[in-house]
């Protein structure tokens, strides 16, 4: 029989197709009283399933893996993201790519324990954080010509990715937002705004429409004649949100 802490404690995996790295994180997470189950897998495909089956709350996921890397499984996954993602290479040209695929940190080997204490901290707060879920937010504070001002979400048309920053498209004006998109992907409500790319977030209600580009993909127009790119790992997801039919499109 489980007590309700234990139900409570995070549930961890570990990826990675090295032994030795495996295990190393393995031990640290296991030295944390929050941490309750921790598994391991040594590739992505079985990472997959994995994750598919036991509903881990944290996964740290090594970016360069046989056959299936990291970036093959959060791909697959799609919206099935566990809480919190942190990527771990000894690769730094991947950061960037990892925190538009969804990944809340990154960790480049050879880390040392603070490095992974931060990571671990941050992965904490956003797991409590879906777990007990703040009410919806109504408004952004936004920083511009020395001064704060407040952007309802119903102004916005659309968000992009910039850098580390996101950019809040409201008609001809931009606002920079020192927030990730999968930060935002999870704090906006999700029947007013939709991720149609992994650079790029539109309200819904200003989706006009969809149109083949030159290469056989769909395009988003916006009312305001906008034309954006819809990702094929998002497709469905923005269907199922106009409650278009996915038959209706090849």
């Amino acid at each position: 029989m489980y007590s309700e802490e234990r139900l409570l404690k995070i549930r961890a995996l570990v990826v990675d197709d090295e032994p030795l790295a495996r295990s190393n994180l393995t031990v640290l997470l296991r030295l944390d009283p929050e941490i309750g189950v921790v598994k391991e897998c040594g590739s992505g495909m079985e990472a997959l399933a994995e994750i598919r089956i036991s509903k881990p709350d944290l996964v740290f996921l090594d970016v360069q893996m046989p056959e299936c890397d990291g970036f093959d499984v959060l791909e697959m996954l799609g919206r099935d993201l566990p809480s919190a993602v942190v990527f771990v290479t000894a690769y730094d040209q991947y950061a960037l790519r990892a925190f538009e695929a969804g990944a809340l940190d990154y960790l480049l080997k050879p880390f040392d324990n603070a490095r992974f204490d931060r990571a671990l901290g941050r992965a904490k707060e956003r797991i409590a954080h879906d777990r007990d879920p703040p009410r919806a937010m109504a408004c952004f504070a936004v920083k511009s010509a020395g001064q704060v001002s407040f952007l309802k979400l119903s102004e916005i048309d659309w968000i992009e990715a910039a850098d580390y920053y996101s950019c809040l498209h409201v008609g001809a004006r931009t606002h920079l937002l020192r927030r990730s998109m999968s930060e935002l992907e999870q704090e906006l409500d999700q029947a007013l705004f939709c991720r149609i790319h992994r650079s790029t977030i539109v309200k819904l209600d200003r989706v006009r429409g969809l149109k083949l580009n030159e290469n056989g993909e769909y395009d988003v127009l916006l009312d305001n004649g906008t034309r954006l790119r819809l990702s094929r790992r998002y497709r469905k997801q923005l269907q199922s949100r106009l409650r278009v039919r996915a038959s209706s499109l090849p």
